[in-house]
């Protein structure tokens, strides 16, 4: 049982596709801008963030003395009573649809940036793209969700390895003089400071650790779930602190400042201006490559915790206003539609995503990931043993600053 085994590694792999996502493919643009040294900083604090944290809610989820089939909404719910489970479902999907509208929105302009600067196409319409994109990527939510994740594994070997070849690929690139200009004290902690949202989000998969937790249980018994869980996520972080922030350093030590504003203006990942800036070959269907797997095995399993978090928030409503049980059948069908029309709309309009991500997404899975399991633990009786000092003050620090950096930018 304590051996890493072939069921821990998939699942592994499936965090890991979950995590990589829009995230990576703007966190240069936000953390570039300041130069190196703060990305190196950036290094330091992913780890024990990513980890802690999702341990903190696999175990929120571990504590539950219902099923284990269990979802995080319900799992609230029995914690903290109807009232405040409502609200932390409200929370949990507004966590996750952004980051929906967000890949919609990412995987748009990957496309359409491809076919203007690779293929040559000078007249893209974009509602054609957006109608063809999202449909399809909706088509494919119809499928079980077994059949979903499969794919999602699959997509994910390629992904590494591609995202680890662009890495290596822009060595030569790379600009040693980046470490000889050292920003100033109040640059470099701003820099950190407004870069958090992002990092966050650049290493979640909060929407698969309910599902995840639940598996892990049926797996190896409710004893040994917190053991596996653990043995899993601590593999994976270290696996995602590689490739995510030798891909961000890689990314940094090639481009400037102007370069990462660019970017920003445009409104697409770094790959895609990599690809539009050295007009190579590698890089120039690599990029694109890259995003598109990245967006969409993120986007699955963020749609999952959207749905999640909707369903839940449906079938509450319901519960309370209504002595008949809501049909979740139907629940489920007017949520997908109602999905669709709205990401659909989103995308076309082409909102900021760097703009989303620190202003809803970022903040919200911080509220989620990061403080929600501090205060279980320290509320929920079935939880407290769980209660580690250092961890959980580095964890509960981490999300406030994190959802702090929103008032910060309002001032």
């Amino acid at each position: 049982m304590n051996k890493f085994n072939k069921y821990d590694l998939r699942w592994m792999m499936s965090l890991f596709g979950t995590a990589v996502g829009a995230g990576i493919l703007f966190l240069p643009i936000k953390a570039g801008v300041a130069g190196i040294w703060p990305v190196l900083v950036m290094v330091i604090l992913a780890f024990p963030m990513t980890f802690l944290s999702h341990r903190a809610l696999a175990r929120f989820c571990n504590g539950s003395q219902k099923n284990s089939q269990s979802d995080i909404t319900e799992i609230s719910s029995e914690y903290f009573g109807f009232k405040w489970g409502y609200i932390i479902t409200f929370l949990y999907f507004f966590a996750f649809f952004p980051a929906c509208i967000m890949y919609g929105v990412g995987i748009t302009n990957t496309i359409i940036s491809f076919m203007q600067n690779q293929l040559g196409f000078i007249d893209v319409g974009r509602f054609w793209v957006c109608f063809s994109i999202i449909s399809l990527m909706m088509f494919v939510m119809i499928f079980h969700e077994d059949i979903v994740i499969k794919v999602c594994e699959w997509l994910v070997y390629p992904l590494c390895l591609i995202l680890l070849v662009f890495s290596l690929y822009l060595i030569p690139h790379w600009d040693f003089s980046a470490f000889s200009v050292v920003p100033s004290l109040s640059e470099f902690a701003w820099t950190i400071l407004f870069a958090l949202p992002v990092l966050a989000f650049a290493f979640e998969h909060t929407p698969a650790i309910s599902t995840f937790s639940s598996s892990i249980q049926r797996k190896y018994g409710k004893q040994n779930a917190d053991f596996k869980c653990n043995q899993i996520l601590f593999y994976n972080a270290g696996l995602l602190l590689f490739f995510v922030m030798f891909f961000v350093f890689s990314c940094v030590m090639c481009l400037n400042e102007s370069d990462f504003k660019e970017a920003a203006s445009q409104n697409i990942p770094i790959v895609s201006y990599f690809a539009n800036k050295l007009n190579e070959p590698v890089i120039n269907y690599a990029g694109p490559v890259i995003a598109i797997l990245a967006i969409a095995t993120s986007f699955f399993g963020h749609y999952f915790g959207a749905r999640e978090g909707i369903n839940g928030l449906v079938h509450k409503t319901c519960t309370k206003l209504s002595t008949k049980g809501p049909n979740k059948k139907k629940i489920s069908i007017w949520t997908g539609v109602s999905f669709y029309i709205v990401m659909l709309v989103l995308s076309y309009l082409n909102p900021s995503i760097l703009g989303i991500i620190d202003t809803l997404a970022g903040p919200v899975i911080a509220a989620v990931l990061f403080l929600l399991p501090m205060v279980g633990i320290y509320k929920v009786k079935s939880l407290q043993k769980y209660q580690s000092k250092f961890a959980d003050i580095f964890v509960f620090v981490f999300g406030l600053v994190t959802i702090l950096t929103v008032l910060f930018k309002m001032i």
